[in-house]
This record gives C-alpha cells, structure tokens and sequence, in this order.
C-alpha cells in the first residue's frame, strides 16, 4: 500500500483549492541546484532504518505515521488553541485517553502531546515544584541527565540518589532522604535509557503515603512496554505500579512509531490544571470550554503530531513490535554467553542490549570497545553500534574477573528496538564477533 498516495489523495479531497501567488514560487534554478545538495549531503545519514544500525535509539517513524503526518501538515494545524487544530485537537483527547488506560490511569486523567520527552519532564517538575515549594527533587545516579537539568532551568534542588550495581536508584538512599522531610518529589525512571533497566516503582509509589512526597515516573523510553506488562515476557510490576504513580512521562517518537516532536505527559490528578495560567486575547473564540493548549507550558504545538499518533495506534498493535526487539535482546544475550568473542555486560530488561569485546584489563576492554565501534563503521557490510560508559564500581561488581586498571570502562550496547532486528541477530552476533576477535 502507498501511504503517500492515499495522503495526496485525502489532501485533495477536503481542501480547497487556493489562489497561487508568484512570491510563492522557488526559482526553478535555486530549487534543482538545492534539491541536488539536498539529496547528497542526506545520503551520508546512517541507515537508521536498516537491521544493520543498532546502535543508538534511533528508527524511522512507520509509513502510516508519516502517511498522516504528511496530510496533515498540509493543514498545519496548530494545537495550540481548539480554532487553530480543531480536528487534531480532537485527535488529541483521545491519544492521550489511549495513553492514560495504558498506564492504568483514571478517565479523568489530565495530559497533552509535547515536542519531547525533555519538555514533558520539565512540565511534571514544574507542577512539582508549585505543589511543594521549597522542596527537593530526588533523582537516580541513572536517570536521564534531563532532570538535573530540568531543575536548574525551575531553579530547584535537584538531588541524585546513587545506583546500585544493577543500574537502578538506591531507594534506600531515597528514603533516607524523604523521611528527612527534604524531598517534595521522587523520579524513578521505568526503561534507563543506557540499559534498560527498570527501577523499582512499586516500592517508590508506597513514599507517596509514607512521607507526603509526589512520585514523577519517567518512562521516555520504556513506556510502551507497559503494554507486555502481563504478557509475561518482561518484568511486568514496574508498568503497573505506574498508574499509582502522580505523573508519567513517555516519548511516542521511540516506541510509538512516531516522528520527532512527540512527547507526552500524563497527571493522574487533573487538578493540577489549575497551575496553569495560559489565555490570550486573540485565540480560544470557538470554545469556552477547557482544552490542551490551557494546560500546557507550551504554545504552538504541531497538530499533525497528534494526527500521526492517532492514525497508528488506530491501525497497528504495538504489542507485537515490542515483543520483538525482547526477544530479540534475548537471543543476542544466549548467543554472547557461549562467546570467546565478546561478553555479556548485563541482562536485557527490555530491547537494550550491553556487551564488550573480551579482555582481561578494563583499559583493554575500554579501547577495544571503541575499536570496534568505528571498525563497524567503516566495513564494506558495515554494523552500527554504540558505546556506554560503566563506572568503576558498577564496572567492577558486574566482572570481578577482570582487572580494574581504569576508571570505568566503555562497553558496547545496540538497541534492538525495529522488530527487523529479530532475524537478524545472528549476522549481527557474526560480524560483531568478528570485529572484536580483530
């Protein structure tokens, strides 16, 4: 099916046509001599879309997001204001009630689509930090740099919690400092983007009632998983204790198929909307009811975002496409375990996957590492990875066997997140093994 034919197709049948204009006309010379740069300078892109790149986070959106993106945009609505998107707006609303019964929130959950995960992490911080003012935001060693970040931009004190060996949030630590009565919220991250590791937010969720705290769920990349949460293929108590949680983050541009600019937030109070103080004197004069654009940090927002999200989780079960990249981390997890070549670093949670080159010396391990990241590179059948690098203690807790000359060590990591991974695990096992035994 050409999805570009039948967005052509649904542009033509509901718009109007417009009166051209010679200013709106690109100098047919100007337009080839670019469009020829154009094409050239986008050819040097890494395939993202191929088997072949498992290296950062990283996929196109599918065809029938772009489809409906594509139409879209040729309307360019702005969710801004319900007269600047109405039917996007719409659109909208029901995304993210689809995304609220994902996550076991209320039917009355209170949430809108943003241009990134980052923004949607600012926007729940930013209600924290109105709901307990003068407190602390606790964070993990592991959590995405976003939140320390974040709460220097709101100008609170943002507070990193150690990790353990596994790569999760010490909620000891955590606890220790929220019967403190320092802490007004407690981030706990469902998906790290390093490895895949899932925190303990079940256990997080029980401070809520314990010590007065509001707990923030970061799941930008692990959200969606939520959706194997009783598949038993994955730890599923993570995903459901997020609808106990106050807020929840996700990123549909990852796992939801989308394009860039799709981020979403989601509170299960919606009385948090009263925070926000967003009129203007020349929007909002087709509705006097509430919509997105009063409860969002953000003005102008791409209506065709919320167009694309819901064309695809119309038309597709996500379910399956998760379960492929798990499975997939699986068996590239059993293959390097009967390895010479290459050793496990740990085991997959989710799609990510972490391994190294074997050496006896972390300094070994560290170069070797990166050795084998740009060889991959540059070969005539060419594999694209990414390098993560483990602190010394994490490092040594995971292989006591090796030599701790270094401080830390790079270790290799693929994030099988395209469902096209799967069959191809043992090329990729093949070739990378062969580079690292190089």
């Amino acid at each position: 099916m050409d999805f570009l034919d039948r967005a052509r197709d649904a542009v033509t049948s509901w718009r109007e046509p417009a009166p051209s204009h010679p200013a709106l006309q690109p100098d047919a010379a100007r337009f080839e001599a670019a469009w020829g740069e154009f094409v050239e300078r986008m050819g040097t892109s890494y395939p993202f879309h191929h088997p072949r790149y498992a290296g950062q986070m990283l996929k196109p959106p599918h065809p029938v997001a772009i489809a409906a993106y594509t139409a879209a945009l040729h309307v360019n609505a702005n969710n801004h204001a319900l007269d600047g998107g109405p039917a996007t707006s719409a659109m909208e609303v029901e995304v993210v009630a689809w995304l609220a019964r994902m996550f076991g929130f209320p039917d009355d959950t209170l949430g809108h689509l943003t241009s990134s995960g980052t923004i949607a992490n600012l926007e729940a911080l930013w209600v924290a930090r109105e709901l307990h003012p003068g407190k602390a935001v606790v964070y993990g060693a592991n959590a995405h740099y976003t939140h320390s970040r974040m709460c220097a931009v709101l100008g609170v004190t943002g507070l990193e919690a150690p990790a353990d060996v596994q790569g999760r949030i010490d909620l000891d630590a955590v606890e220790a400092l929220c019967r403190e009565g320092r802490v007004g919220t407690v981030v706990v991250t469902a998906g790290t983007t390093g490895t895949g590791t899932l925190d303990d937010v079940a256990r997080a969720v029980t401070f809520r009632e314990q010590y007065g705290v509001r707990v923030h769920v970061d799941a930008a990349y692990g959200g969606f998983f939520a959706l194997l949460a009783d598949s038993g293929l994955i730890d599923g108590e993570p995903f459901r204790a997020i609808a106990r949680a106050d807020s929840v983050v996700v990123d549909p541009h990852k796992h939801g198929l989308q394009p860039y600019g799709c981020g979403a937030i989601l509170f299960r109070d919606p009385g948090v909307g009263r925070l926000y103080k967003h009129d203007s004197p020349y929007t909002y004069f087709t509705s006097a009811e509430l919509h997105l654009g009063e409860i969002s940090l953000e003005c102008s927002r791409a209506g065709a975002a919320a167009a694309a999200l819901w064309l695809t989780l119309r038309s597709l079960d996500l379910a399956p496409i998760l379960s492929a990249g798990v499975r997939a981390a699986r068996a590239w997890a059993e293959l390097i375990r009967g390895s010479d070549a290459l050793t496990l670093h740990r085991e997959p949670e989710l799609d990510i996957l972490t391994y190294f080159p074997t050496r006896s010396r972390a300094s070994e391990i560290d170069a070797a590492s990166e050795q084998v990241l740009q060889a991959g590179m540059t070969e005539e059948d060419p594999v694209f990875l990414s390098t993560l690098r483990i602190g010394r203690d994490a490092f040594a807790a995971a292989h006591p066997d090796v030599e701790l000359d270094a401080d830390g060590a790079r270790v290799l990591r693929s994030v099988l997140m395209k469902p096209e991974h799967e069959p191809h695990v043992p090329w990729l096992h093949e070739r990378v093994s062969r580079i690292a035994s190089r």
